[in-house]
């Protein structure tokens, strides 16, 4: 779970960097609820979400990791402007198995 999370937070700053614009501020959240970690990087940038959408695969990945821990990820664009990145990942987290 750590190095899933890592990854996410590493992806999601990469992308304030490419998409944000310049002078934008990132905030990086990391807390525990009960049996979850929650992770929030919010930026305060330029940023559309229709930018990210189109440029890579950076929130499909972190999606995809989530998942693969039993977790969720939510990404898009923040009222007032900006972009939020929230994974709650579960602390014992294992491969999921999807229903044949």
């Amino acid at each position: 779970m750590d190095l899933f999370a890592y990854r996410i937070v590493q992806e999601a700053l990469t992308n304030v960097l490419k998409h944000a614009g310049p002078g934008t501020h990132a905030d990086v959240r990391l807390r525990y609820e009960g049996d979850r970690v929650l992770v929030e990087v919010t930026d305060d940038g330029e940023g559309s979400g229709a930018t990210f959408q189109r440029s890579g695969h950076g929130i499909v990945g972190m999606r995809e990791r989530a998942l693969l821990l039993g977790g969720t990820l939510d990404a898009g664009p923040r009222k007032g402007g900006g972009f939020a990145v929230v994974a709650c990942l579960p602390v014992e987290g294992g491969p999921t198995r999807e229903a044949p």
